[in-house]
């Protein structure tokens, strides 16, 4: 069943994921690498769902192609608009490419510069505006009026989520796959994922709760960012006054109402974490070859901060939501890896 209302249905996830298989790259699941050093948290059955490996370098094109492709070839044909911390602004130019199709981008005035160099590499036209979702929405808006076509919301859509949500069932079916290599079932019992405006958590946790409802979801902020967390315990989405962290791809000020109701009904806790844990956990990341940007890294932080804790009825999944981390960044982190985070540093 397909609704206008209500939460995200596993017909909805399916239908994106048949809209989106021919565009999108089914990341791996890896299972930790142990030769490399410790497991947060000595997590004794670790995986790790590579979206840091998606094609524009994240998991918003699931989203962003799921929305795009849903719209009519008229409405296709007049454009584009969105705003972005960089990501979905990716996912965004990236699909409309694929459409041959114009695409408006405006994204924050200190977005990380590897983010809108890609952006602007892949054809779409961008402006700067401000440094909050709040005031680049507001610019977005404004030239939406201005020369038409169609706003892409970077998460509060029930076809954003819906194509979010294809990662949850590719973490399933890819459980699934390794339990019959190695001959013996390997059950799923806790994914973590990040949340920045929540379309993720939202899709994903829509999937895991249809297929694996035993599951735990546990999603995670930074503490300089925690919309969801304070929206959670305020019983409405409320909007932040400050954000303070390094995790750029985790910045929006206020989640969506949608994507707040699928947190409240369907993931099972919101945890936060520092800084400093994420950006020892892009470093851990590293030692598994992987290169992570914070937002994707927060997961990792979470488990090796012993905040989701051993899970005796499955595999824990932690989801890397995105692999763009600029260079120099980086490479400042590994030369001085026992620093501490200097505000702004990766913002």
């Amino acid at each position: 069943m397909t609704g206008t209302d209500g939460l995200v249905t596993l017909d909805e996830i399916r239908s994106a994921a048949d809209r989106i298989k021919t565009i999108i790259r089914r990341t791996p699941l890896l299972p930790a690498d142990r030769s490399a050093g410790s497991v947060p948290g000595d997590t004794a059955d670790l995986w790790l769902k590579c979206e840091c490996l998606q094609f524009a370098g994240a998991f918003k094109l699931r989203g962003a192609y799921n929305f795009i492709a849903s719209l009519s070839p008229r409405e296709r044909e007049a454009g584009v608009v969105t705003y972005s911390s960089g990501n979905h602004a990716q996912g965004v130019a990236f699909a409309a490419r694929q459409f041959g199709i114009p695409a408006l981008v405006v994204m924050p005035v200190d977005a990380p510069p590897i983010k809108v160099t890609a952006v602007r590499r892949m054809g779409a036209r961008l402006e700067m505006a401000g440094t909050t979702t709040t005031e680049r929405k507001a610019r977005a808006e404004e030239l939406l009026a201005e020369i038409g076509g169609t706003m892409v919301p970077p998460f509060d859509h029930r076809d954003i989520i819906a194509g979010q949500g294809t990662a949850g069932l590719e973490i399933v079916e890819q459980l699934a796959e390794a339990g019959r290599r190695r001959g013996c079932e390997v059950p799923l019992g806790t994914v973590v994922v990040p949340i920045g405006g929540g379309g993720l958590a939202s899709g994903v946790a829509a999937a895991i709760r249809a297929l694996a409802p035993e599951a735990r979801v546990i999603g995670v902020e930074p503490d300089g960012a925690p919309k969801m967390s304070r929206s959670l315990a305020a019983g409405h989405p409320v909007t932040l006054e400050s954000i303070d962290t390094i995790a750029d791809g985790l910045k929006p000020v206020r989640p969506g109402d949608l994507t707040f109701e699928h947190t409240r009904d369907l993931v099972d806790q919101v945890v936060t974490v520092t800084d400093s844990s994420i950006r020892e956990a892009v470093l851990w990341c590293v030692g598994q070859h992987l290169v992570v940007e914070p937002s994707g890294a927060a997961t990792i932080a979470a488990i090796a901060s012993g905040l989701v804790g051993e899970d005796p009825a499955g595999a824990t999944v932690a989801i890397l939501s995105g692999g763009n981390l600029d260079p120099a960044i980086l490479r400042s982190w590994l030369e001085a890896p026992d620093e501490s985070v200097r505000d702004g540093e990766a913002s």
